[in-house]
């Protein structure tokens, strides 16, 4: 299926933050077995199960043109569009605030490229914390299998920084120093909202 973004360019899917390519489990956590955005729905909804938060993955606005049937019974999408330029992943409430938020992943080991992340996103975000609520964003090290906490206002540091002339990436270092790390458990798959409380409560 051709699905093509507002200015007629098309989509190209990628599994991970900086690639096209499909994920490759690292043959170490390969028995852990899900991607991120899995693993943030499956916390998502135990967060929802156990009336803790009401947190949702957003859906991508998509106009469809071209439907091909092959059988009476069966329709299959050839030609979509994106009506609009997404925003970010995630978004719900947790204790009265107004989540937002964005989740990457990398193969790269020491670094995390910025240009995984659109201005607009960067302005949605920003906008988000102006009205009060929280926004960040988690990014997992792929090969690794680290994952991270980012606050909104940490990554706008980053993005200063690059639009300024400076590096095009965040070091791992920086990652370290100034996000959450989350540890992958069973109940929260990823726990991600005790990372919230620690930052922004």
């Amino acid at each position: 299926m051709a699905i093509r973004y507002p200015n007629g360019k098309k989509y190209a899917q990628s599994d991970q933050a900086g690639s096209t390519k499909p994920l490759k489990k690292n043959s170490l956590f390969s028995n852990r077995g899900m991607t991120l955005e899995e693993d943030i729905n499956e916390s998502n909804a135990y967060y929802l199960s156990r009336n803790l938060a009401v947190i949702h993955k957003k859906p991508v606005p998509v106009q469809i043109v071209r439907v091909d049937y092959p059988a009476r019974s069966a329709a299959v999408i050839k030609e979509a569009y994106f009506r609009q330029a997404s925003t970010t992943d995630y978004n719900g409430v947790y204790k009265g605030k107004y989540i937002d938020f964005e989740a990457k992943e990398t193969n790269h080991t020491s670094s995390f490229p910025l240009k995984n992340f659109h201005a607009h996103q960067i302005s949605h975000m920003k906008q988000v914390e102006e009205h009060g609520g929280i926004a960040f964003v988690l990014i997992r090290f792929s090969k690794t299998d680290e994952l991270f906490l980012l606050p909104f206002a940490a990554l706008y540091d980053f993005w200063l920084r690059m639009t300024d002339g400076g590096r095009k990436s965040i070091t791992k270092e920086e990652i370290e120093n100034r996000s959450r790390s989350l540890k992958l458990g069973l109940s929260p798959r990823i726990p991600y909202l005790q990372a919230v409380d620690h930052v922004y409560f």
